[in-house]
């Protein structure tokens, strides 16, 4: 049994069945893709747009869901439109309207996180409540017709603290709530919390994550090896 199918099987095992797991494969080979694929996979999470790309045209064969989890740049949006299953990192009105007009290019709807900052660092992207509430309220949001927003992303501090963790898990949640009965209340789409990776997915679930997104404990220490 390789080390790939012994980490997801033990992951599995600890994962709720709700709980979606999503193997961030950034800096790993397409053959470390294949196999992980091979034994079941079929969510991949990448930070950069190119290296997605890349991956996608190799891997094309395949029935990959592709997750957009890293910063994404509006110029960039047009290369992963035609195939992306989800993009995290929602932070901006003008992201989104740019989402939008690439969606409706290919004639789909793209589904969207919005990536709230919950942590201390600056180096985080992220809204925060109100600007958030701005962009849902904004009579251009209430025109796109080729985006889904179906929940919230965010990431937790880079800490040992676990409590700081949990409360900034606990927040994003609160989160989450607030913006679902106000403006999703009768949208079942509008379900998804993306929190948690191989630090701290365990505080994640109790806290509500619906998405993990984890790379370290499927994959081992990245290689950064070009693919």
């Amino acid at each position: 049994m390789s080390e790939i199918k012994k980490n997801i099987d033990n992951l599995l095992k600890q994962i709720p069945d709700k709980v979606k797991l999503v193997a961030v494969s950034k800096t790993h080979t397409i053959e470390t893709i294949k196999e992980t694929f091979e034994l079941g996979q079929r969510d991949f999470g990448e930070n950069k747009v190119q290296e997605m790309l890349e991956k996608h045209e190799k891997l094309k064969n395949l029935d990959i869901k592709w997750h957009l989890i890293g910063h994404l740049q509006r110029n960039k949006v047009k290369y992963i439109a035609d195939f992306v299953e989800l993009i995290h990192s929602v932070d901006s009105l003008k992201l989104l309207s740019e989402i939008n007009k690439q969606a409706k290019k290919h004639n789909k709807i793209i589904k969207c996180l919005l990536q709230f900052h919950i942590a201390e660092e600056d180096t985080k992207f992220g809204l925060n409540f109100d600007e958030a509430i701005d962009i849902l309220e904004s009579n251009e949001f209430k025109n796109f017709e080729n985006i889904k927003i179906c929940g919230v992303m965010g990431m937790a501090s880079f800490t040992d603290d676990l409590e700081k963790i949990r409360i900034e898990f606990k927040k994003l949640k609160k989160i989450f709530l607030e913006i679902k009965l106000k403006y999703f209340k009768n949208f079942n789409y509008f379900c998804e919390i993306s929190m948690g990776m191989s630090g701290d997915w365990k505080i994640a679930v109790e806290e509500g994550a619906t998405i993990l997104r984890i790379g370290s404990i499927i994959f081992g220490n990245r290689t950064y090896n070009k693919t």
